[in-house]
């Protein structure tokens, strides 16, 4: 391996398709979800993945039998895909991701990150590899891998917007498409002008539908739940609460906890409905172009004691909240909306 790629002009035109499509995800998304520090930090992580993955596949591949070829097809995939999806897990588990809209462009950017990695060392074994093959190889795997664990994260989101409180069994079936995907493109790379033009017409338009698909599934959430979140309030604030089909549906449940759980259950009621209006308004901010405001003292006063009253609670009871709650992945993760 040589470092003279590294004085090579034409070496950061071949490095350029990496960023170019993550560019292209960050100026689609109207409501600026992800930061562009945080999106720098996953590009990071994503080149430490690509290094522990290197290590990781040298040491599968030098204690199995099996040639080159059918390792990169039947083997790295499923480790490469591993490491990369350890963040996506992290970010959806931890509900800092909620829409499709910032699961691909942080999938995205941390296959960016991995192809950079891989780009570079590819350079320095190909040094004197024309630019055209550099170009298109470049490409093809920056596109495969941002597009695969883009994927990997939109399926993810998907799932578990419908079933927040699934275990880790609903990554199973992104990472599994997010397998088949890297391995059909490293059977591909016999043919590496067929196998960048075949990510370039199925990845970049799965995730541009992704996209739209999940802007207006936002505005449409944001819509229906905006009427429900204010109902409810007015419901509480008016005293009427009660004679509601949520007030009289809390009070079934007094007879499975005591009278001091269930203020708590109605203060949680109430915190997450108000906090769930600051976060449509900050939403709505961002599309239309407005800097994010500092976090005021209510608001995070608001946040802290939600968080009591969770811990207080525990899960059996905020799960009795559900039917009247509504609660979806997107309904958790926009509360931590004010934390990013």
């Amino acid at each position: 391996m040589t470092i003279d790629f590294l004085l090579n002009w034409h070496t950061p035109i071949a490095l350029l398709p990496v960023v170019a499509f993550l560019t292209a995800l960050i100026l689609f998304d109207s409501f600026k979800l992800v930061s562009f520090k945080l999106i720098l930090g996953v590009i990071a992580i994503g080149a430490l993945m690509a290094g522990a993955s290197f290590l990781a596949n040298t040491a599968a591949y030098t204690h199995m039998d099996i040639e080159f070829v059918s390792f990169s097809r039947y083997v790295s995939p499923w480790i490469e895909e591993f490491l990369k999806g350890l963040t996506v897990v992290y970010f959806v588990r931890s509900r800092r991701v909620g829409l499709l809209v910032d699961a691909v462009i942080i999938g995205f950017a941390l296959g960016a990150g991995f192809a950079l990695v891989e780009n570079v060392f590819y350079l320095a074994e190909r040094s004197q590899a024309v630019l055209l093959v550099q170009l298109i190889r470049g490409f093809g795997t920056a596109v495969m891998h941002g597009g695969t664990t883009g994927l990997f994260a939109m399926v993810s989101v998907a799932l578990y917007d419908r079933r927040p409180n699934s275990g880790l069994i609903i990554f199973l079936p992104g990472f599994l498409f997010a397998v088949m995907v890297h391995s059909a493109f490293n059977h591909l790379l016999v043919q590496p002008v067929l196998a960048t033009v075949v990510m370039l017409i199925v990845l970049p338009g799965a995730l541009y539908f992704a996209f739209k698909h999940s802007e207006k599934g936002l505005r449409d959430w944001m819509e229906s739940d905006l009427d429900a979140k204010i109902n409810l309030l007015k419901a509480i604030n008016s005293g009427q609460f009660l004679a509601t089909p949520a007030g009289v549906y809390l009070q079934t449940l007094r007879d499975r906890f005591s009278g001091e759980n269930l203020v708590d259950l109605f203060c949680y009621l109430r915190l997450h409905g108000e906090l769930a209006l600051r976060a449509k308004g900050l939403l709505l901010m961002r599309e239309a172009g407005f800097e994010d405001l500092p976090l005021d003292d209510q608001t995070r006063s608001s946040l802290a004691e939600l968080g009591q009253l969770e811990r207080a609670l525990g899960k059996t009871a905020l799960l009795a909240l559900r039917p009247i709650m509504a609660v979806t992945g997107k309904d958790i993760w926009q509360v931590k909306l004010f934390q990013s």
